[in-house]
């Protein structure tokens, strides 16, 4: 955790971008032999934890890059680990790609190489979280919501609020929630909090929960040091949660629809809703390693993430939404129409994504709390601080 700090702090304090970064790459030839891959779990699938999600065995077949994946738990170990060098591409949420950029770790991607760049959906194509000064610095692959997912045995009446997980109440068997719930184990979870207190506490006037003042950030760490006499653990992988809520006892908790499908799949009682408050989420974007050792394998990854089929079948299986609309109505993968839907596809607008926070912000006159400080004041919360 210590080395996250570290990296974290100095990448949040380089906020300038300067002078104009070009691709390095400027034509795509023949592939190297591998592909060394940071990503979120359930991102990259062979067939292993079910076969029928498997979009990286005809990859290898038909380029001969063998990919290897790097599975990171939080944001802060992607950009640690990128900070350190020997991967290729990172699937990157909005808290980590600035950074990444900022801290000259990723390099520019020639679209112009990537054939289908034309069907990425016009809400990403230019995202501020990958795109700076007109210059695209990754490919986007999926977004999501943050949901709360809830134990339906325990908890009758689906939830309509983030009370649940941030206030001590008796649930529907009785019981109190402390020490039932859970909540995210990365710093990005101070925004939940802030995102919390703009309904319940509007007079802090909050208008963006990743750009607080001192004011309204010291309101979102009391409300997290009030969680903390609930927390019964803070989670950071995905298949530990699932454990939890099949084993330990654990009842309601901020979450991906990732895990959320596999309880469901495993006939587990479990639901997921989008609280009165909103829901804060991630748009996840594959950047590629300034120092990339096999481009060219890189840039078919890029190609290749982008087909409908693989776009529609891991919407399916992670819960999210392609960047790829064509996926959710084409037929070539699982997913529809329907699907897509459901997983908030035309919610996008109402979707607080992940961003880094900085001290420039539009909405506090430039007086907002740097990441740097979310990293070390979360670790103080979870340790009781």
């Amino acid at each position: 955790m210590k080395s996250f700090l570290k990296s974290c702090t100095a990448l949040a304090l380089a906020v300038s971008f300067s002078g104009q970064a070009v691709a390095q790459v400027k034509e795509v030839g023949a592939g190297e032999g591998q592909l060394n891959i940071v990503a979120w779990a359930g991102y990259i699938e062979r067939g292993e934890t079910d076969k029928n999600f498997d979009w990286v065995t005809k990859f290898e077949e038909a380029t001969g890059c063998k990919v290897n994946v790097k599975t990171a738990a939080t944001s802060d170990e992607m950009v640690a680990l990128m900070n350190e060098g020997g991967f290729d591409l990172v699937t990157a949420s909005g808290d980590a790609s600035l950074r990444l950029v900022a801290g000259k770790r990723v390099q520019p991607v020639n679209i112009d190489l990537i054939k289908s760049w034309s069907t990425v959906d016009d809400r990403l194509k230019d995202a501020p979280w990958h795109t700076v000064d007109g210059v695209h610095y990754g490919v986007p692959y999926m977004w999501g919501p943050n949901v709360l997912m809830y134990n339906t045995n325990v908890i009758k009446t689906a939830p309509t609020s983030w009370k649940v997980v941030f206030e001590e109440m008796t649930l529907d068997d009785g019981k109190s929630n402390k020490g039932r719930v859970q909540a995210y184990d990365g710093p990005i979870h101070i925004a939940d909090a802030a995102l919390y207190l703009m309904t319940h506490k509007p007079d802090l006037g909050i208008k963006d929960p990743y750009q607080l003042n001192e004011d309204q950030y010291k309101a979102a760490l009391d409300l997290l040091r009030q969680q903390r006499q609930l927390v019964g653990r803070y989670w950071h992988d995905a298949f530990i949660q699932i454990d939890d809520f099949k084993n330990e006892g654990v009842v309601a908790s901020g979450s991906w629809p990732f895990q959320v499908n596999l309880l469901k799949a495993d006939k587990q009682p479990v639901d997921s809703v989008f609280p009165e408050e909103g829901v804060t989420g991630w748009a996840d974007t594959t950047m590629m390693h300034v120092d990339s050792a096999n481009p060219n394998c890189a840039y078919m990854w890029f190609e290749h993430q982008l087909s409908s089929n693989l776009q529609s079948d891991l919407s399916v299986w992670f819960g999210a939404n392609p960047s790829v609309p064509a996926a959710c109505t084409d037929g070539r993968g699982m997913q529809n129409a329907e699907g897509c839907t459901a997983n908030g596809m035309d919610n996008f607008e109402k979707v607080k994504f992940w961003t880094t926070p900085t001290t420039k912000c539009a909405t506090q006159n430039d007086q907002c709390v740097p990441y740097y400080r979310w990293v070390s004041d979360y670790i103080g919360v979870i340790g009781g601080r």
